[in-house]
């Protein structure tokens, strides 16, 4: 996979790029982003800072 600048391009250009990047992810992953979402919406989740995330990774050593 080539990794491309996508700080030079236009924003019309990033919008194109990431339409063509949702549309190219299965529809098992979208229902999965959509029960996240409404999970995260309905207050089902419990969310973590970065730096609770790497504290608790450091203490799983």
């Amino acid at each position: 996979m080539e990794i491309i600048k996508l700080s030079k391009d236009r924003d019309t250009e990033k919008k194109v790029l990431a339409k063509q990047l949702w549309n190219s992810v299965s529809g098992d992953v979208k229902r999965e982003l959509d029960i996240r979402i409404q999970n995260l919406e309905n207050g089902k989740t419990e969310l973590y800072t970065w730096d609770e995330v790497k504290a608790h990774l450091r203490s799983l050593r």
